[in-house]
């Protein structure tokens, strides 16, 4: 734990734990669910403004676009100017903007409002995860942060078809947006009135050598390339799966939210301890992880029945939970002054993984049906858990090249 933190919680470094991962991680409950929740209010957009469906989904992808883009630009400008100060002024902008949305008189307008709500929203996640590596100097801890803070944003994002659903169905769409956008603003005013804002870790702001750093380092991008397997594997599938278990079940969209939910309760959880288990099971964990991840999809895709599915969903919130944070912690240490830039450079990844993920899905799903969507899902994650164990395994105490970390591998498995 970082002295200026624990001066600030009375030297007691569990209540700095759990103010800062509480609040960034509520900050982030909301920001993801401020994106997912729209899924349920899309028919209810269109109807009001008298557009077809597809054209009222325009506006789910206007914020998405700039959410993933925008990630490249916040990770320098924390790094210079202050994290806590950064995410301040993106969940500023987020609030206000996600509020605005709730006045939108077309749906041009409303496209217009979400895609900049989407351009500050895009800093909560990148510029928080590296926040961690600053405020928490034992590596056990702050990977159990990191886990904690992304069970919680996708404890959000879970949970935002039920959400949505709810408060759509007692409103209207227009309530959804203005809740998450008042919502918003209450976490910022906490975190302004107890979180430090502390001065950048560099001395000066410049995209071309935070990046020509970032982009030099060839084990970083092999890292980082792991999460754009991750993205497209579990971002790729998540997309798919209320309008798959609407079509296995019959239930209603607001029910499958509810069972959607366990996902984020699975990675939450896991994500508490997701250091602790790193720490005692070593980097197989990532081998552990991504079996259970493809075992977890392959039960959802083969679908026997709904009892078997929802232990499944939650073993694949675990598995992505697990697979995250060491992959995270890796990249953060390559380059300790520039984590905000690394985290940029990893969510850019992970966002068009996942962009990527739901194009080609949907072109798997309209082809061969939402099953192969999700076994093709199961062999994506499973490859990265390999490739991540070969990249970053005990037995790579430095860089080696694919063949060479396939023999260390076999080795080690045949105890040379």
């Amino acid at each position: 734990m970082s002295s200026n933190q624990d001066k600030e919680n009375g030297g007691d470094p569990k209540k700095a734990f759990h103010l800062t991962v509480f609040l960034l991680g509520m900050m982030g409950f909301f920001v993801m669910g401020d994106n997912y929740a729209a899924s349920p209010i899309i028919v209810d957009i269109a109807s009001e403004f008298e557009v077809p469906i597809g054209t009222a989904a325009m506006t789910v992808s206007a914020y998405m676009l700039p959410f993933g883009l925008f990630t490249i630009a916040f990770g320098p400008l924390a790094d210079r100017y202050g994290k806590v100060r950064v995410i301040s002024f993106a969940a500023l902008g987020t609030a206000l903007f996600s509020s605005l949305a709730a006045l939108a008189f077309n749906i041009q307008s409303l496209a217009l409002l979400r895609a900049v709500n989407g351009a500050f929203a895009a800093a909560i996640l990148p510029v928080t995860i590296s926040l961690m590596g600053d405020v928490f100097d034992e590596p056990k801890s702050m990977m159990n942060a990191i886990g904690t803070i992304m069970g919680m944003f996708y404890l959000g994002a879970a949970a935002a078809t039920a959400i949505g659903g709810g408060l759509s169905f007692i409103g209207s769409w227009r309530l959804v947006y203005v809740t998450y956008g008042v919502a918003e603003f209450i976490v910022l005013v906490f975190i302004y009135k107890n979180l430090e804002f502390s001065k950048g870790t560099v001395e000066k702001l410049s995209f071309k050598d935070s990046y020509t750093d970032a982009l030099a380092d060839r084990f970083l991008l092999k890292v980082v390339f792991l999460l754009f397997l991750l993205g497209f594997a579990v971002f790729g599938s998540f997309t798919y799966l209320g309008d798959y278990f609407v079509e296995e079940t019959g239930y209603s969209i607001l029910i499958v939210g509810l069972i959607l939910t366990l996902f984020g309760l699975a990675a939450f959880s896991g994500g508490m301890k997701a250091g602790t288990v790193k720490d005692r099971v070593g980097t197989e964990i990532l081998m552990i992880a991504s079996l259970l991840g493809a075992l977890s999809l392959i039960i959802i895709a083969l679908w026997i029945d709904i009892i078997y599915v929802i232990p499944a969903l939650i073993g694949f919130g675990f598995a992505f939970v697990f697979l995250y944070v060491p992959i995270i912690f890796t990249a953060q240490q390559r380059l300790p002054k520039q984590r905000g830039t690394v985290m940029s450079l990893a969510a850019f990844n992970m966002f068009i993984g996942g962009a990527i993920g739901v194009f080609v899905n949907g072109m798997i799903e309209e082809a061969l049906g939402y099953r192969y969507l999700f076994l093709i899902a199961a062999g994506v994650i499973l490859l990265a858990g390999i490739v991540g164990y070969l990249l970053i395994g005990p037995f790579t105490k430095e860089e080696c090249s694919a063949r060479d970390c396939v023999i260390r591998l076999y080795e080690r498995i045949t105890l040379r």
